[in-house]
């Protein structure tokens, strides 16, 4: 296993190996608002306390100071009986799809925030990188700050930033492409994209840390597959699988997925 823990801000290999991680102006791929059927459609998950849904890529998970479609303005038909709509217990970059956990009413959504803040949520991303690593795993330690203020959002490798950690496997590798199994083990913004791209391997499609097309394809290759919530002391931890989007089958293919979907969990039908 390959650990990899940088506290003084130089990347491994030498400056002369490793470009450093410059952010793009930002483009992003559209995807209009969601009916209420399409939302019904991509629920994954569904008992007392959450929802699991499974977020398209190329749209934001809330309105944005410039407005635009977002999943939020469309929570409304996921009440399932229930007075209020949910809300979003945490968030998924706009072109990142996958597992999305909603709290169903506020005292659910305050532990599943606890459970979340004291990392006893698992999470599973699927990526497509450019080359890859030569370890088949390892950790990465790379703490992270802003990369300015005009972009508060945006993230750099900062030896006096936030501890970031992330956890990767290799999955499959072909031309010139890897597929990894990525856990960040800490929750900062951008944390897989900024790691993948500090060491030497951007999201293929990332067009802000690594280098994705302002426009067009490739869009951004990065899936949360799996999440693994432990709601109750007494049952098991709820596992939840996004099955893979269109956009990211071909290079996976590439790179060895066969193609096989997974048994999504059954819905519980005896909660409202």
């Amino acid at each position: 296993m390959q650990i990899v823990n940088i506290s003084s801000g130089v990347l491994p290999g030498s400056a002369e190996k490793r470009k450093p991680v410059v952010a793009h102006e930002y483009a992003v791929m559209d995807t209009p608002q969601p009916t209420a059927e399409e939302m019904q459609a991509r629920v994954l998950h569904r008992d007392g306390l959450m929802l699991v849904i499974d977020k398209p890529a190329g749209i934001a998970v809330h309105r944005g100071p410039k407005g635009g479609p977002n999943l939020e303005a469309s929570f409304d038909a996921l009440r399932y009986g229930l007075p209020r709509p949910p809300v979003l217990a945490h968030r998924l970059d706009r072109d990142t799809s996958g597992c999305l956990v909603l709290g169903r009413h506020r005292k659910a959504t305050a532990s599943l925030g606890l459970l979340l803040k004291h990392g006893k949520i698992g999470k599973t991303y699927w990526a497509v990188v450019e080359g890859g690593p030569a370890e088949d795993e390892g950790e990465i330690d790379i703490p992270l700050g802003r990369l300015n203020a005009e972009r508060g959002w945006w993230q750099k490798p900062d030896p006096n930033g936030l501890p970031s950690k992330s956890r990767w496997s290799v999955l499959g590798r072909n031309n010139g492409l890897s597929w990894l199994a990525l856990e960040p083990l800490t929750g900062r913004t951008h944390q897989l994209r900024v790691h993948c791209a500090a060491m030497g391997f951007p999201i293929v499609g990332d067009n802000i840390y690594g280098n994705g097309p302002r426009f067009g394809e490739p869009s951004l290759h990065l899936h949360a597959r799996e999440i693994v919530v432990p709601l109750s002391r007494n049952k098991p931890p709820v596992r939840v699988i996004a099955p893979v989007p269109a956009h990211l089958q071909e290079r996976l293919r590439t790179c060895g997925w066969n193609g096989e979907d997974v048994v999504m969990p059954e819905m519980a039908s005896s909660e409202p």
